[in-house]
């Protein structure tokens, strides 16, 4: 994440998951860079029930038939336990609508994670609930959402900031 955002220090406020990882990041690029950082406890990856804690492989590998069902329709074939995938989506959509609403005309930076980040790109592009798995997010990239009286506009999805 370090070299994604390079020396780039132009964000007036930093918004992060509850993860503690995503916390530490944040904390110390506001702490370099004298911004406030706060924790948006619905910023949280969305529940994954029965495949939580699991690898990429575990499940992909492992839970073959049920990660092909999932990645064809996410909405009808959650792992079992898993959080509704509309619940998340809301979850998301009113946190981020609230941030933006609380820092508006401002530059904030979202520190979270890949599911949050699709969520938010798809209300941003109007994408349904079935496509959100069809986003590719990058660990550590960058997404650049702009918002004006239109409303949102995708402008950088999975990039890296100049030095």
């Amino acid at each position: 994440m370090w070299d994604t955002v390079g020396k780039f220090n132009e964000w007036q406020h930093i918004i992060t998951s509850p993860l503690q990882r995503y916390q530490a990041f944040a904390r110390a690029l506001g702490e370099r860079h004298g911004i406030n950082v706060g924790v948006e406890p619905r910023f949280k990856e969305v529940g994954f029930g029965s495949w939580e804690g699991l690898s990429h492989d575990d499940v992909k590998i492992g839970r073959a038939d049920e990660y092909h069902a999932f990645l064809k329709d996410p909405v009808n074939h959650r792992p079992q336990g898993a959080e509704v995938l509309d619940d998340f989506i809301h979850r998301i959509g009113t946190a981020y609508d609230e941030t933006i609403e609380r820092y508006r005309n401002k530059h904030i930076l979202v520190v979270a994670h890949a599911g949050v980040i699709r969520a938010v790109i798809a209300k941003t592009v109007q994408v349904t609930p079935t496509g959100l798995y069809r986003i590719k997010v990058s660990n550590g990239g960058i997404t650049r959402i702009r918002h004006t009286k239109a409303g949102g506009r995708l402008e950088l999805l999975n990039g890296r900031l100049s030095n």
